[in-house]
């Protein structure tokens, strides 16, 4: 890959006409026209809108998919806006990849399995098994979130709270990438 790749974490569950879709598409084409590749799992919602977005900014697409998922029904296949499709067996391997084989990543509003994404790429980080990175949080929501579970602090070292930052808009994304 000649550029950088953005991993891209987020719900399948938004809609074309919701705001998690629409903030969604514009950070695939801030991504994209700041010259970086995005990688998401693949499939719809806000991995799609990322994934458009990429497109429409001129970027590349990455899809990593599961074959579980496929299996079982839960999704049919990658979005249309995905240029090269990764495919694994195991969610596991799946998600290893996201992490990984990145340059960096973003993390919009989500589910449990956006909350996974966010806390195995953070652990990784903290302990070592993967090199520290660019890890964006999209939006307070996640400020919130993580806060909460830190609580006063007894369990979570300050210095592993400096692995992540929080961005508000698609610019600020591009800015601490």
């Amino acid at each position: 890959m000649d550029r950088k790749v953005v991993s891209v974490f987020g719900s399948s569950a938004p809609r074309e006409d919701s705001v998690d879709y629409q903030n969604a598409f514009q950070v695939g084409e801030a991504l994209a026209q700041a010259g970086y590749a995005v990688m998401t799992g693949g499939y719809g919602g806000t991995m799609e809108a990322t994934s458009r977005g990429a497109k429409a900014g001129g970027g590349f697409v990455i899809g990593v998919t599961v074959a579980l998922f496929e299996r079982e029904g839960y999704r049919s296949g990658p979005n249309r806006f995905v240029d090269q499709v990764v495919r694994y067996d195991t969610l596991s391997e799946r998600l290893y990849h996201l992490v990984a084989r990145c340059d960096g990543a973003v993390v919009l509003p989500g589910g449990i399995g956006t909350l996974s994404e966010m806390s195995l790429m953070w652990s990784l980080m903290q302990v070592g098994e993967i090199e520290r990175k660019p890890f964006i949080l999209y939006g307070e929501w996640w400020e919130t979130i993580i806060r909460q579970f830190v609580g006063d602090g007894r369990y979570v070292r300050d210095r592993d709270m400096t692995l992540w930052r929080v961005a508000n808009t698609p610019q600020e994304i591009v800015e601490l990438l």
